[in-house]
């Protein structure tokens, strides 16, 4: 119906390098010898416990929908076949062809920067810095007034007018709009929930703000359709807890200190693009995430 879908405050989501970071990660931690025993021996080199850890961070998804006990016997598997192949691969020389160098040094260029931002990023979520960010997102927050409204959605202006005319004569309005609404919100009654102004598009919000609880609207056209809207309540918004958006300020603060870390390691880096004229600038650091809040639910 409205664009409110596609703009209500979704988690803050960000994308790394997961496979790769979660083995540079996991490689720096210290395991004692009981921690991690030998589980297998291929040729004499030894798979650890601390292997199949790894293998299943890499393989992931794959691994989902198996139980431990089959999950490790899979994994253990695929770690006995890639030592045999790998050995076999060295025997054919693979490790001294160019187009192996290359993926070799891709990938520990990508292992070192993934670790060290990795890091950077723990080192700056601290409480004090993610209690801050949250302050200042819900200082923002505060006052800002919110509706809560049932619609209605229908084709024309005429199936609009006639649903009016039967609200007029006393027709529930939820039991109308789970009959002829085309949203897929109908089997709600055409409850919206609560939104702010900027969740809807215009043409919506206007006349949802301007009416008063328990008020029903004339038509109202939008490039939805035509909207008859009942606003059921107004309120002022109000910041959810701390702990509601935690993983989403952690998230922020993260990518906001690996992003100004590269910015100020490229400030010190002498860059040559010799594919653009000298005076066109690199691209910017992937910029940190949207640091505005998910609404309260209400």
């Amino acid at each position: 119906m409205t664009t409110s879908d596609a703009k209500r405050g979704a988690p803050v989501r960000f994308a790394t390098a997961a496979s790769v970071l979660a083995i540079a990660l996991f490689a720096s931690l210290p395991l004692r010898a009981d921690d991690n025993p030998v589980l297998a021996k291929v040729n004499g080199a030894e798979i650890r416990q601390s292997d199949v850890s790894l293998a299943e961070e890499e393989l992931g998804p794959s691994l989902a929908q198996m139980d431990p006990a089959t999950k490790k016997e899979n994994v253990l598997a695929f770690l006995i076949d890639m030592k045999i192949v790998a050995k076999a691969a060295e025997d054919k020389k693979i490790e001294d062809r160019p187009d192996f160098k290359a993926r070799l040094a891709f990938a520990r260029n990508r292992l070192l920067m993934d670790n060290l931002l990795a890091a950077e990023g723990k080192a700056a979520t601290t409480d004090d810095a993610m209690k801050k960010v949250y302050d200042e997102a819900a200082k923002q927050i505060a006052g800002e007034q919110e509706v809560h409204a049932r619609h209605i959605l229908v084709e024309t202006e005429d199936e609009a007018k006639a649903i009016e005319a039967e609200l007029k004569k006393g027709a529930d309005f939820a039991e109308l709009a789970k009959k002829k609404s085309k949203d897929p919100g109908a089997a709600d009654g055409g409850d919206l929930g609560f939104f702010t102004k900027d969740q809807m598009v215009p043409e919506f919000s206007a006349v949802a703000f301007a009416l008063e609880p328990g008020k029903i609207s004339d038509p109202v056209k939008s490039q939805f359709g035509w909207h008859i809207i009942k606003v059921e309540e107004k309120r002022n918004r109000q910041a959810p807890d701390f702990a509601q958006v935690k993983p989403q300020i952690e998230t922020y603060v993260t990518r906001k200190a690996q992003a100004e870390y590269v910015a100020k390691l490229r400030e010190g880096a002498k860059v040559e693009r010799m594919d653009q004229a000298s005076n066109t600038p690199a691209p910017d650091a992937a910029k940190p995430a949207d640091s505005k809040m998910a609404p309260a639910k209400k």
